[in-house]
C-alpha cells in the first residue's frame, strides 16, 4: 500500500538498525563475561587485587572502586583516551564471537526459530526482575531509593536534554524507526487487531519502565545507603583514634555536635585531621547520576558484592540481562534480514542461512573495534549518534509519509478494509498533528542542546586519579559522528530523489531541471 511512499524512511531504517546491531551486541559480549565470573568465590569485582609487590591493593583501585576498577581495567583495559587505540583484546573479542554465535542460532530458521526464542527472552526477565524486586524491597536503604525515584524534579523539565533522553529512551524501548516491528508485524494476518496491540504493547512497555525502575531504585538505595553509612564509620573511626575517644562514644547520630565541639576545642589538630574526612550525603550518593553501561556495570555490581549469596544474584542478574540483550538483537536483526530476504534477487541466489551469517559475519567483524582498549570512547559513540537525531528524522518521515503523501484517508480505508473497524479520531488527530509537532520539537531541543554544548566531548578514564575526566573529541572522531548520522539521514532525500527520477522515467518524461 504505501511501500512508495515509505521507501526513504524504510532505507534508513535499515541503516540505523545495522548500527545498533553492530555496536549493541558488544553489550551481550560483557554480560557473558560478568556471568562467567559470576561463579567465583569472592566474586572477583568485590575486593581490590594486590599491587605488584604484594605490599598492598593496587592504586588505581584504591582511588577508584573495586567495581570501577574491574569494569574500566579488568574488562575493558580502557586506554587514557579515543586516539589511544590499542588492539583487539582477545578475551572480550571471544565473547563477543559467542554473543554474535547465539544470535545466529537464534535467527537460522527466521521468524519460526526468532518467535519461540523471544518468549523466552521476553518472559524470563519479567521472572528475574519479580525475584530481584522481592530482595531489593526488602534491603536496607531501599526506601531511599524510591523517595528518590517519586520525588519530581520540577526544573528537569526545562532541561532539553531531559526530553532528548525520554524520547530516546521511549524510541529505543518501543522499537520506533528501527523497522523491528514493521518486520515482526509483516507475519501477522491481515485482519490482525494491529489498534489494540498498539494499545497493549505501550501500556506494557511503560508499565514495565516503572516496575523495572522500583526494582533499579530499590538496589540503588541499598547502594547508596551502604556507601553513606560505610562513610560515617569511616570518618568515626577516624576521629575516635585522632582525639582519643571512647569506643561507642562517637555515632552518626551525634557525629555532627562532637565534629563541631573538637573544631573549636582544638583546632590545631582537627585541622590536620581535616583533609582526611570525607563529606558524608546520602543525597549525594543519591544524586550520582549513572546510565547506560555504568548502571549495569558498576552499580548494580555494587549492590550485589554486598548482598548475601552474592553468586546467586550475579548469576540471576546477568542472565537477565543477557536474556534482555539477545530479545533486543532478534529485532534488530530482523529488522535487516527481513528487507534482504524478501529482495528476489539476493534470495534466488542465497538461502535464508547465509544471509543472516552474512549479516552476522559482518556486524561482528566491525565490532571488534568495540574491544580494543579504545573501544568503549567507540561503543559511545555510536550509542550517542547513530540512532538518535536520525530516528526523530525517521519517525517524522514515516509519519508525513502515511498521512500526507499516501493519505490519511486511504490509510483508515485500508484499516477499515483489513480489520473491519473504524479509525478512532484519537490515531487521526495522534497521527497528523500532535505526534509530528512532538517531534519537531525534540529535534528542536536536540539542536539546541548541541549549540549549548558546542565542542563535542567524551568522558575519558584517568588511571592516575581513579575517575573520570571529560576530553575533546578529536577531528576524526567529529568526523565519524558526521558520517553516523549522515549516512542513515541522507538515505532519505537520495531515496526520494531515486524514487522520482525511475517513475518519470517510467512515463517517458524528463525531471524537470532546479
Amino acid at each position: 500500500m504505501t511501500s512508495a511512499s515509505a521507501k526513504p524512511g524504510s532505507l534508513a531504517s535499515v541503516v540505523v538498525s545495522f548500527f545498533l546491531s553492530t555496536y549493541y551486541n558488544i553489550i551481550n559480549a560483557w554480560a557473558f563475561w560478568y556471568l562467567f565470573h559470576s561463579f567465583q568465590d569472592p566474586l572477583p569485582w568485590s575486593v581490590c587485587p594486590l599491587n605488584d609487590n604484594h605490599t598492598g591493593y593496587d592504586e588505581e583501585c584504591e582511588k577508584a572502586s573495586s567495581t570501577q576498577y574491574f569494569w574500566y581495567r579488568k574488562t575493558l583495559n580502557i586506554s587514557p583516551s579515543i586516539q589511544d587505540s590499542g588492539h583487539v583484546q582477545w578475551e572480550p573479542a571471544l565473547c563477543l564471537i559467542l554473543a554474535w554465535l547465539v544470535v545466529y542460532l537464534c535467527i537460522l530458521r527466521g521468524t519460526e526459530s526468532t518467535g519461540k526464542v523471544v518468549y523466552f527472552t521476553a518472559l524470563l526477565p519479567y521472572c528475574v526482575l519479580l525475584v530481584y524486586l522481592v530482595r531489593g524491597l526488602t534491603l536496607h536503604g531501599a526506601t531511599n531509593g524510591l523517595a528518590y525515584m517519586f520525588t519530581p524534579k520540577l526544573e528537569q523539565l526545562a532541561n532539553p536534554k531531559a526530553w532528548i533522553n525520554a524520547a530516546t529512551q521511549i524510541f529505543f524501548s518501543l522499537g520506533l524507526g528501527f523497522g523491528s516491528l514493521i518486520a515482526f508485524a509483516s507475519y501477522n494476518e491481515p485482519s490482525n487487531d494491529c489498534q489494540k496491540h498498539a494499545i497493549i504493547v505501550s501500556l506494557i512497555n511503560s508499565s514495565t519502565s516503572v516496575f523495572a525502575s522500583i526494582v533499579t531504585f530499590s538496589i540503588y538505595g541499598f547502594k547508596a545507603t551502604f556507601n553513606y553509612e560505610s562513610c560515617l564509620n569511616k570518618v568515626i573511626l577516624l576521629l575516635t583514634n585522632s582525639f582519643d575517644l571512647e569506643d561507642g562514644f562517637l555515632t552518626a547520630s551525634n557525629l555532627d555536635q562532637v565534629k563541631g565541639y573538637l573544631e573549636s576545642t582544638f583546632p590545631d589538630k582537627y585541622s590536620e585531621v581535616l583533609p582526611q574526612m570525607k563529606n558524608c550525603s546520602l543525597q549525594s550518593e543519591l544524586a550520582t547520576a549513572v546510565q547506560g553501561t555504568g548502571l549495569s556495570f558498576i552499580v548494580y555490581t555494587e549492590a550485589i558484592k554486598n548482598m548475601e549469596v552474592s553468586q546467586l544474584w550475579s548469576v540471576l542478574y546477568f542472565f537477565m540481562l543477557l536474556m534482555l540483550g539477545v530479545g533486543s538483537m532478534l529485532g534488530n536483526t530482523a529488522a535487516i534480514l527481513t528487507p534482504l530476504t524478501d529482495n528476489k534477487v539476493i534470495s534466488s541466489h542465497l538461502p535464508k542461512e547465509a544471509i543472516s551469517g552474512l549479516v552476522c559475519l559482518v556486524n561482528c567483524v566491525i565490532g571488534l573495534v568495540f574491544t580494543t582498549e579504545a573501544g568503549n570512547y567507540w561503543f559511545d559513540i555510536f550509542n550517542d549518534y547513530a540512532a538518535t537525531l536520525s530516528l526523530l528524522l525517521i519517525v517524522l518521515v514515516e509519519t508525513i509519509a502515511v498521512c500526507y503523501v499516501y493519505g490519511l484517508r486511504r490509510f483508515e480505508g485500508d484499516l477499515k478494509a483489513m480489520t473491519g473497524r473504524t479509525l478512532n479520531w484519537y490515531w487521526k488527530a495522534m497521527w497528523a498533528g500532535v505526534s509530528p509537532l512532538l517531534i519537531i520539537s525534540l529535534f528542536v531541543f536536540y539542536l539546541s542542546d548541541y549549540i549549548l554544548t558546542g565542542t563535542l566531548q567524551y568522558q575519558a578514564w584517568d588511571a592516575s586519579q581513579g575517575q573520570l575526566v571529560t576530553k575533546d573529541y578529536p577531528p576524526y572522531a567529529l568526523a565519524v559522528i558526521g558520517l553516523l548520522v549522515a549516512s542513515s539521514i541522507m538515505c532519505i532525500p537520495l531515496v526520494a530523489l531515486g524514487t522520482f527520477i525511475v517513475r518519470c522515467l517510467k512515463r517517458g518524461d524528463t525531471p524537470p531541471v532546479a
